[in-house]
């Protein structure tokens, strides 16, 4: 799901280039920022914001929050700082180079909202490529870290959203409940109609309630057929759209 060109991406009111940092432009990300609620959130994190187009992203949907991101990655890092800089709301955006798990005993803030397109392979084999592999592999993200991160630096009232493929999200709902963080709203996520879930979009709150859930179909059998209810979630972002 993800764009592996390294040319800049073009949304409607930000550019994003991509050229130094690991993970390309992709799916995945659009989704999660595009999709997370962002109401009432006058802070928000984003993990591992890579690009950071989601941190862009929830710039643009929400004109009052404060937006941090944290990137353990130092040339993505730098590339954070390029698109952060370069959008229309750079005032309120900052990123730190660190890994979120010191962000977490460092930081004095409490957030509203904190995001995350994480990694999800817990095995099986590496790419060759050092960097793309450290990121979509748990080694230096562990999900209990990222859980106890989550769980010191989200106010009482906050959300934390994820986007993760079928069976790891299954397993990041097991595990989020020993960290008193209880997933409230899910969204399936199925390429086509007639294709099995793919990704799972997942909200969490420190209370527990009856979870609320629904589909997301990206497209019909042709290419770029997109559905009405893909095109409504992303367009305010796609130039096409």
């Amino acid at each position: 799901m993800n764009n592996t060109e390294a040319k800049p991406f073009k949304f409607k009111q930000f550019e994003i280039n991509q050229d130094k940092c690991t993970m390309k432009i992709g799916t995945d990300g659009v989704l999660l920022g595009a999709w997370v609620n962002v109401t009432g959130a006058k802070k928000i994190l984003d993990v591992g914001t890579g690009s950071g187009v989601i941190g862009i992203m929830l710039g643009q949907r929400n004109t009052d929050a404060m937006i941090h991101g944290v990137e353990i990655d130092g040339d993505s890092y730098e590339q954070t700082k390029e698109n952060m800089g370069a959008c229309p709301w750079a005032d309120r955006l900052e990123a730190f180079n660190m890994p979120i798990q010191d962000f977490a005993k460092v930081s004095r803030e409490k957030y509203d909202l904190i995001v995350s397109n994480p990694p999800f392979f817990s095995g099986g084999t590496f790419s060759t490529n050092e960097n793309r592999s450290m990121v979509r592999h748990t080694v230096k993200l562990p999900h209990g870290d990222l859980l106890a991160a989550v769980r010191s630096l989200l106010s009482e009232e906050g959300r934390f959203a994820v986007i993760l493929p079928l069976i790891e999200g299954l397993r990041f709902q097991e595990i989020s409940e020993s960290y008193h963080l209880y997933c409230q709203r899910i969204t399936e996520v199925q390429p086509k109609a007639d294709k099995p879930v793919e990704r799972l979009l997942m909200e969490f709150g420190r209370e527990q309630q009856e979870v609320v859930k629904d589909k997301l179909v990206i497209q019909h059998d042709g290419r770029n057929e997109w559905t009405d209810s893909y095109i409504e979630l992303t367009k305010d972002f796609y130039l096409k759209m």
